[in-house]
């Protein structure tokens, strides 16, 4: 049995150090979830197939997180629909009071938590070292703070080493790189579809989520009770499980978060190709396996400790060449709007100018 020091710090402040730690990753989350919506916006117009299918994953993950809600519940599940605009989820028993409440409850959250959660169990397989907890000594809310931070940032550091090394001749890799995708694009609806009637973004899901809570004020007082009292437990029987329990979210944000960021240079890439005539769109794709190829067949004969890394960075600096390139040189012509001047004479023997087109 561990002896714990009776203070304000220890009794309050250690408390809340994991808890204001998750909060800030979610909304740190969430701020990336933004930036994201906002990039498919701008490729919605010539990609409106491609921002449906990433409609369609975050639907999926929410109307699978209203499932769970019913199952938790045991309310059981009559019907289940997934469609590009709408997922719809029928209990066969309708739950009043708290079962209902904590249904709705997997409906916000779940989404941020639940499928990165399912990747986070994924990832013990290539990053199994990853996964640290920092044993609290004198129990206060900076040593707290530091035990939920440094449980962090081992598991971005050993998450980012995996993906720069990360070797794409490995089927198990190549596999979670597309599970890490798929999360990264389904994480939250992007609302880019064809029945867009109001403005969803980030003060939307914020706001629900309030209305939520402040609805019934009890059950967030029974919530804060139930943890206050596992955290009084784990002070006496195990420091490591309040702080390690609060890792545990922290890093399914982090998860959500990296996946976030690699899907970036994929819109990127995307939308760059926007400038490029038809029949040289998929020039910079080619380039993507051929340079990854190449580099990787070369270093079987000249090997070195980084030969993925190496492969991957001449990989990216490839794509990034050639896609500059052809913007340049294969433009395409809907960009080419400056009006040509011409001079024209009218009967009254004054020069006028007159706009030509060259489109």
């Amino acid at each position: 049995m561990t002896t714990v020091p009776l203070n304000i710090d220890s009794l309050v402040g250690a408390v809340l150090a994991p808890i204001l730690g998750v909060v800030f990753f979610w909304f740190l989350q969430l701020i990336f979830i933004e930036i994201q919506k906002r990039m498919l916006s701008k490729l919605h117009h010539h990609h409106e197939a491609f921002c449906r299918f990433t409609n369609y994953i975050g639907i999926l993950f929410q109307t699978i997180c209203q499932a769970l809600g019913y199952t938790v519940t045991r309310s059981g599940i009559a019907s289940f629909q997934v469609t590009v605009n709408y997922g719809e989820v029928q209990p066969k028993k309708e739950k009043t009071g708290v079962l209902e409440w904590i249904t709705r409850s997997f409906l916000l959250f779940g989404p941020f938590f639940i499928p990165s959660g399912l990747v986070l169990l994924a990832s013990y397989f290539v990053i199994g070292k990853g996964f640290v907890f920092l044993i609290p000594v004198h129990f206060t809310f900076v040593e707290s703070l530091t035990g939920f931070v440094v449980s962090l940032s081992t598991f971005a550091n050993k998450f980012v080493s995996f993906l720069v090394t990360i070797d794409l001749f490995n089927p198990i890799h190549v596999g979670f790189l597309f599970v890490l995708l798929f999360l990264g694009f389904g994480i939250r609806p992007s609302y880019i579809g064809e029945k867009r009637k109001e403005k969803i973004d980030i003060l939307h899901d914020l706001m629900l989520i309030k209305d939520h809570l402040v609805e019934k004020p009890l059950y967030i007082l029974a919530i804060a009770c139930i943890i206050y009292m596992f955290y009084l437990l784990s002070l006496f029987l195990n420091p490591m499980v309040y702080v390690g329990f609060f890792s545990i979210f922290g890093w399914m944000s982090l998860t959500a978060i990296i996946a976030l960021l690699i899907t970036y240079p994929v819109l990127i890439l995307i939308k760059a190709t926007d400038e490029i005539r038809t029949h040289w769109k998929i020039i910079p794709f080619i380039t993507l396996v051929v340079s990854y190829v190449i580099a990787r067949v070369f270093f079987i004969y000249y090997s070195t400790k980084q030969d993925e890394s190496i492969s991957l960075l001449v990989m990216i600096l490839s794509i990034t060449f050639i896609t500059i390139l052809l913007i340049k040189y294969k433009k395409t012509n809907r960009f080419k709007t400056a009006p040509k001047m011409k001079h024209m004479r009218i009967a009254d023997g004054k020069k006028r100018t007159s706009k030509k087109r060259t489109d």
